[in-house]
């Protein structure tokens, strides 16, 4: 398998977390920020040196075709100190001239001079964690920007990407969203074809819409386990993303992975690495790297990490990303994936029983076929757009539970390494 030439760096800080959070976070309060003197600026400092620290000690690579800063709210730091980070990466590894450098930015954070300044530090596309144009949806989720604030980002990206300082951005917004037990919502659908009209006129190249799931140990989780919350209907769900689908498809949107609207030439380089399962390096507090492969999380605590770097490297050789995973994340994508390379390349089967247990899943999954969720076109497996992807946990769920008893009956007789592309 080829080396690694994506990274993902976490910042976990964060203003506050969100109702429906359960990233590794660390919430410094509303006047935090990276600029010495703000609160939490010496915790960002202490974090960021880590980081350094494991990016500089990392096994050398080729230079770096995707950056992403995560988080939390990476726009808490300065762009004086994304700039260092990018340069600590271009130390290590090499940064190629046509990268593609994301920054997540939260609406409420930055201004335009500090977006200037992020474009100044080499970030070329920014995502855009709007999540609504609703002030009522925003505080329902715990956010803490308005509809306001979010119009000005957008404002601010509109003219980045006219003036050429900014390659491309993406626009987060999350469809079916709970509700307060007892509440009268009503309407659901023509208030969501509002939002998916405002955010097409925002000029976004890219849209990333999410269907909420509720995490245990959120605020959301614990209200549903009190009975406080209500989730909208699986009817309700499947008709809030087929009217997704067709409304961005409309507006020149192509729909290349599950959550993922493009216009043409902006589909997120960096994401389609992790659903294609090729490898990637991961630096930072809870974040997860696969270089070659091979699955490494690092502590979701700053103590459990700050120890973690004290110990010695581990050997890269350890588990990979397993066959269950690489097929969830493969299905994600429009393409798909090619079932029987998958069963033999990394469930480790032999290429006779890789055809004949993805034959038998065929069978298994015809009432799929016949409903039009999911299309097998030669070795190519793809769930439909957007019937299947609006239904996919159904078929998801099926092929893991085949996959379950098929590996407990026969377990694979080897292990070969993960192919770069299904």
């Amino acid at each position: 398998m080829f080396s690694p030439r994506s990274a993902y760096l976490h910042i976990p800080f964060c203003h506050r977390r969100c109702y429906y959070c359960d990233f590794a976070v660390v919430p410094l309060g509303d006047r935090a920020g990276g600029a010495t003197g703000q609160v939490g600026s010496a915790s960002i400092a202490a974090y960021l040196g880590l980081l350094q620290r494991e990016i500089a000690s990392s096994a050398s690579g080729p230079p770096l075709a995707t950056v992403y800063l995560g988080g939390g709210t990476p726009s808490l730091l300065t762009p004086g100190q994304v700039g260092e980070l990018l340069d600590a990466l271009q130390q290590r590894f090499g940064i190629d001239a046509g990268a593609e450098i994301t920054l997540e930015l939260d609406p409420a954070s930055f201004d335009q001079q500090r977006l200037i300044g992020y474009l100044e530090a080499g970030i070329n596309r920014v995502s855009l964690g709007g999540q609504s144009f609703d002030d009522a949806v925003l505080q329902s989720l715990g956010r803490r920007h308005s509809g306001a604030d979010l119009a000005q980002a957008i404002d601010w990206m509109a003219w980045a990407l006219g003036s050429g300082h900014l390659a491309s951005w993406s626009l987060d917004l999350i469809q079916a969203v709970p509700t307060l037990a007892g509440t009268t919502t009503g309407g659901e659908i023509e208030a969501w074809r509002s939002q998916l009209q405002r955010a097409i006129a925002s000029g976004a190249p890219h849209l990333s819409v999410y269907e909420l799931t509720l995490e245990p140990g959120t605020v959301f989780g614990k209200q549903h386990e009190r009975g406080l919350l209500s989730l909208p209907s699986d009817d309700l769900a499947a008709d809030l993303m087929e009217l997704t689908a067709g409304e961005l498809r409309g507006a020149g949107y192509g729909h290349y992975e599950i959550s993922s609207y493009a216009k043409p030439g902006h589909a997120s380089r960096h994401n389609r690495v992790y659903w294609s399962g090729a490898g990637w390096w991961g630096f930072g507090m809870g974040a997860t790297a696969a270089p070659w492969g091979h699955r490494e999380a690092r502590p979701r605590t700053r103590q459990g990490y700050g120890a973690w770097m004290e110990q010695p490297a581990t050997d890269p050789s350890g588990p990979g990303v397993p066959f269950d995973e690489r097929l969830l994340v493969g299905l994600r994508r429009r393409e798909g994936v090619r079932m029987a390379a998958l069963l033999e390349q990394v469930a480790g089967l032999a290429p006779e029983a890789a055809t004949a247990a993805a034959n038998e899943l065929a069978q298994r999954l015809e009432p799929f076929r016949q409903r039009g969720l999911l299309r097998i076109v030669g070795q190519r497996w793809q769930l439909s757009d957007p019937e299947g992807l609006a239904l996919s946990n159904a078929v998801l769920r099926e092929m893991l539970s085949w996959w379950d008893r098929a590996r407990a009956a026969q377990p694979p007789t080897a292990s070969g390494p993960p192919s770069p592309e299904t």
